[in-house]
């Protein structure tokens, strides 16, 4: 066997290795003079307590995760599955068991997404896919600009019968993003290790379900007016399927839409531009995901009784899960901000990439019946508009009266005793908090006039191409 041959199977057959450990069983000779030659690049890290670039493909699962395994019953070599939700700002890791069903074994709060709710379309709109889409060894990446990375498969079949188009999207480090899942550089660590363990186990491709919400009765009727409602159904059926089954479910692409667990009769292949053969289906299958369906509906239309209004949800560009909003990886300074993780990130690219003041606007659900027809321009505008109005009715609620203090009974005839020294009603105002002063403009303001270039490229860093990891040259040693 070749060097270069022996050390892409290494690549993809490496054990789990701890940092700072020496512990892999190689073969001899030569082998054993390579083998030592990695296990020193793996034991030097840079100046930031990372992995070099040239080694950070063999980054160790973290002895929290591996707790994690440890207690679910979970190894490392099994299959995973990646679901992510937009809304909610979270990404599932998912562990397939002995049995074939899928467990879960971590979700983990999404430190940066950029764009709306809705599917990518084209390159350079910052729309993060929804969809369901392939990831192989191939599509590591560990000389990511972002820490580490891994491409999602965007676009797929489905994606190109629509004619959508872009490219590089990724999972990926850094907290910063126009386009891609973005997690801190400690997150992307163990989401990197896991999925290069599945593949070293023998795990061919990992699925990545990409959601804009968690697809319950409650989102499905507050969103049930949004123009994407249809392509969201149809990612709600293979999201019932993984639901009843926790299998992966199997997916294809006909009529330009998503089937799942089908196989055409004829055994031929779908077409993503053609009608739909006819199929074969677990038809217990089908009747369960029937059900559920038929549920979830039920509970969609209590909900609608009930008064629940429907609206779409405009950001000024995506959001982060709320456990970042006052940690380091903040787009707005806090006084004392807390430290996300104790792992070092590295250098920050969220003014290179994100916009950071669209964390600060937030999320803004507008009534559906004011933002039918609207671009996405106007739909900015009418967001900001309904900001700058909460905050202008918060800053005009009247303060609350202090309640007087109970004293003696009324002398007959006369005020209550003690009536001097109650404090005039004006000085109940101190009890708010007075807004600071700030010497520029709200950001409102200051990004109303650019609403215009929101769907360009933001300048900055861009994500490089995945390299084939399969075999890569053996890392050298870093210098003393």
């Amino acid at each position: 066997m070749s060097q270069r041959m022996w050390w892409g199977r290494l690549v993809l057959g490496s054990p789990v290795i701890n940092s700072g450990t020496t512990a892999i069983a190689a073969g001899r000779g030569l082998r054993s003079g390579f083998v030592g030659l990695a296990l020193l690049a793996l034991a030097a890290c840079s100046e930031d307590g990372r992995l070099p670039s040239n080694s950070r493909h063999w980054v160790a699962i973290s002895p929290q995760v591996q707790s994690l395994m440890e207690e679910k019953g979970m190894n490392a070599r099994q299959p995973i599955l990646l679901r992510a939700y937009k809304k909610e700002s979270e990404l599932e890791v998912w562990k397939q068991d002995a049995s074939g069903e899928y467990k879960l074994l971590k979700t983990f709060p999404m430190c940066r997404w950029s764009g709306q709710l809705g599917p990518k379309k084209t390159e350079g709109d910052r729309q993060v896919p929804e969809g369901f889409y392939a990831i192989t060894p191939q599509q590591l990446n560990p000389h990511s600009n972002f820490y580490l990375s891994f491409n999602v498969g965007y676009p797929n079949a489905y994606d190109r019968a629509h004619g959508r188009n872009g490219s590089l999207i990724m999972v990926h480090g850094a907290c910063s993003s126009r386009g891609c899942f973005s997690m801190t550089d400690e997150q992307i660590a163990d989401i990197y290790a896991l999925a290069r363990e599945a593949f070293g186990g023998g795990q061919k491709a990992i699925q990545l379900q990409s959601f804009p919400f968690r697809m319950n009765a409650q989102n499905l009727a507050r969103y049930r007016a949004d123009e994407n409602m249809p392509f969201w159904k149809n990612l709600k059926e293979g999201s019932d399927h993984f639901e009843v089954t926790k299998r992966e479910p199997q997916v294809s692409v006909c009529a330009r839409r998503y089937v799942f667990n089908s196989q055409p009769q004829d055994g031929t292949r779908f077409d993503a531009n053609a009608a739909c053969p006819p199929v074969t289906r677990d038809e217990s299958l089908v009747a369960a995901v029937s059900r559920k369906a038929a549920e979830d509906e039920q509970q969609v239309a209590a909900l609608v009784a009930s008064g629940v209004k429907a609206v779409k949800r405009v950001y000024h560009d995506g959001d982060q899960h709320p456990s970042f909003k006052h940690t380091t990886h903040a787009a707005v300074a806090v006084e004392s901000p807390q430290v996300a993780s104790s792992v070092p990130q590295g250098v920050s690219k969220v003014a290179e990439v994100s916009q950071p003041d669209a964390l600060a606007f937030g999320a803004v659900d507008l009534p559906a019946e004011q933002t039918r027809g609207l671009s996405r321009q106007a739909l900015l505008a009418r967001a900001q508009q309904a900001k700058l109005q909460e905050h202008a009715a918060v800053a005009v609620a009247p303060a609350p009266q202090a309640a007087p203090a109970a004293g003696p009974a009324p002398a007959r005839g006369g005020a209550p005793v003690g009536t001097a020294a109650v404090p005039p009603p004006a000085t109940a105002t101190a009890l708010v908090a007075a807004e600071p002063k700030r010497a520029e403009p709200p950001f409102y303001s200051r990004w109303l006039g650019s609403l215009g270039g929101l769907s360009a490229n933001a300048s900055g860093a861009e994500e490089i191409g995945p390299k084939p990891v399969d075999a890569p040259v053996p890392p050298k040693a870093p210098r003393r």
